[in-house]
């Protein structure tokens, strides 16, 4: 949803866009605030607008933590380490952090993870082991998983 820059827009305009905004997709407060200064409202009418989008419960940055854990888990196959970075990022508290690693359940992440690993090993063309064992690793570090997993599969997967 892009806001023309030159458009002001009324205390009440602004709410509804950004009722509309949040209604769409969760969000965290540092991704409204920004829409908000987009829309150039002052910082006193930026706090009103969030305190009623919290109460209307438009604004829930558990539900936000919890939903975007589990959509980068499911669907981009995030480890835990990539998520928490990049909740941290979004300025989500320590406490919302961990009650959104508790969407993963811990079975569903470890077959994840090997069937991650077995599939990207496969689309490695490197025959040196010791090179395919590095682009395996930096893969798997990349998208945030665990380095004690990782060096264990990959020890597994690929013998010297």
């Amino acid at each position: 949803m892009q806001f023309q820059k030159s458009k002001a827009f009324t205390v009440n305009e602004a709410i509804k866009k950004i009722e509309h905004y949040c209604a769409y997709q969760d969000r965290c407060h540092k991704e409204v605030v920004l829409k908000l200064k987009e829309m150039r409202m002052i910082p006193d009418v930026i706090d009103q607008i969030v305190t009623h989008l919290i109460q209307e419960n438009y604004l829930n940055e558990e539900r936000f933590s919890r939903s975007f854990a589990r959509g980068k888990f499911r669907i981009k196959k995030w480890g835990k380490n990539r998520i928490t970075s990049e909740l941290k990022l979004r300025n989500i508290s320590k406490f919302n952090i961990k009650a959104a690693l508790t969407e993963i359940d811990d079975d569903e992440y470890l077959i994840t993870f090997n069937e991650l690993a077995e599939k990207r090993l496969a689309e490695i063309k490197e025959k040196h082991p010791q090179k395919r064992k590095k682009k395996l690793v930096d893969y798997l570090l990349y998208r945030g998983w665990e380095s004690n997993l990782i060096y264990e599969k990959a020890n597994e997967l690929i013998k010297n």
